[in-house]
């Protein structure tokens, strides 16, 4: 490596501005066509102190194509609360849907560029190079995976990942309490880094199970908290919820295994009780975590489990959307530059994700704000090679699960490997 790159400090305003102006570019020409509308909806209708959990028609509201039918918010409250902060000082302002889209979009582009210099601390702790951290803060800063899901389509996976990741850090640290609120902000945010949990209640056990026990009553108050607390203080009706409470467990598709049963049939839902396999991440999460229990204790041992049960959870749910791979960007991406994961690993965690995307015609749909007419018009063209787009859809479904299973087998390799370096080490030292 040249002297002058080792010099050259991490972080560049230049490289940052650039990288804040294209995503606010595409933040504001951009979003997708199902999203947007159920984020645009619910800010509305919690900044104007209305229920967000029940079906509404706001056409006559944003006189834009697709808001007559609208079902209830997906999400728990912590986000609609936010929505709703974010339409009182947007579209109740300046009522541009344009504007409002683009607003939306802030708490995901913030994350992305908080994701970039999280990166960058964690490598920092791992002894990497300055010249390693600034090529993966470069890399997180214009990854296309952040771009796309986060600026463009609009999906809030980046920022309940860097809260996750942000919590691993300070649970490591033993800054539990911190920890532990924002961890469960980040799975009340969207559930996908709710294997963390399992993580830091494991490295935690090692110090006595009373800081572990600790630690997941915090996250346990502070979930309720964020959880119930808005219903009873706004007067929100959670039935809808309560209807479909098993719904993220009966849906199928997306990356998921399930995408290629649709070769023989085509079942949004599990059918009748089979709903019950879409709990199989639980005992799959409980049997990794076990394996995986031991370890030694270091920084890049708690990365190592934390991006190995997230692909187990990932890899064993009925239904993955694509830009829930957001979270396991960053991980993959300090493991692959610490020597812990190969660099396909990395490379396949972009690539597969953004394929299947493309396929599912999901660029398309990011066209729903600014050029609606040209979406349907585009996406009426394309389904006539639907059965085409359904097989390669199916191929890439089996090529993720090949690629993450492969990186869950080197994980678990890695782990305890290193717990007997550390136990031959301390074998040596022995009087």
């Amino acid at each position: 490596m040249h002297a002058g790159a080792e010099a050259r400090p991490v972080t560049d305003r230049r490289i940052l501005l650039l990288s804040i102006g294209v995503q606010l570019a595409l933040g504001l020409a951009f979003g997708h066509s199902f999203d947007a509308r159920v984020f645009m909806a619910t800010g509305y209708l919690v900044g104007s102190g209305e229920n967000p959990y029940a079906a509404s028609d706001l056409g006559a509201v944003f006189r834009h194509v697709g808001f007559d039918k609208l079902g209830p918010a997906g999400y728990p409250p912590p986000w609609p609360l936010v929505l709703g902060l974010l339409y009182l000082i947007s579209y109740a302002v300046v009522p541009n849907l344009l504007l409002y889209n683009l607003v939306l979009k802030l708490p995901v582009i913030a994350a992305n560029v908080g994701l970039a210099y999280l990166a960058v601390a964690v490598l920092k702790q791992l002894g990497a190079s300055p010249a390693v951290a600034r090529r993966a803060w470069v890399l997180m800063l214009f990854n296309p995976v952040l771009l796309y899901f986060g600026a463009a389509w609009g999906q809030v996976d980046a920022v309940a990942a860097a809260l996750a990741i942000w919590a691993l850090t300070l649970a490591w640290t033993r800054r539990t309490t911190a920890s532990a609120g924002l961890l469960a902000l980040s799975v009340c945010l969207k559930p996908i880094a709710l294997p963390v949990l399992l993580v830091v209640l494991l490295f935690l056990w090692r110090d006595g199970w009373q800081r572990a026990a600790r630690y997941a009553g915090v996250f346990a108050a502070v979930s309720i908290v964020a959880v119930v607390a808005p219903f009873a203080a706004l007067g929100w009706d959670p039935s809808a919820i309560l209807h479909r409470w098993n719904g993220h467990f009966v849906l199928t598709g997306g990356l998921a295994l399930s995408t290629s049963l649709r070769l023989w049939r085509d079942p949004l839902e599990l059918p009748g009780s089979w709903w019950l396999v879409g709990m199989v991440w639980i005992p799959a999460l409980i049997v990794a975590g076990l394996a995986l229990r031991r370890g030694d204790g270091g920084l890049e041992d708690l990365l190592t489990k934390t991006t190995a049960l997230v692909l187990v959870f990932f890899l064993t749910r009925a239904r993955l959307a694509e830009p829930n791979v957001v979270l396991l960007v960053p991980l993959v991406l300090v493991l692959t530059v610490t020597g812990a994961l190969p660099r396909w690993s990395f490379a396949a965690v972009c690539a597969i994700p953004l394929a299947f995307s493309v396929v599912n015609n999901s660029p398309l749909e990011l066209l729903f704000v600014a050029f609606p007419g040209a979406m349907e018009s585009s996406i009426a063209w394309v389904e006539r090679y639907e059965e085409t787009a359904l097989v390669l859809k199916a191929a890439l479904a089996v090529a993720w699960q090949v690629a993450g299973w492969w990186i869950v087998v080197l994980c678990f390799r890695w782990a305890p490997a290193r717990a007997t370096v550390r136990d031959e080490a301390l074998e040596a030292v022995r009087p």
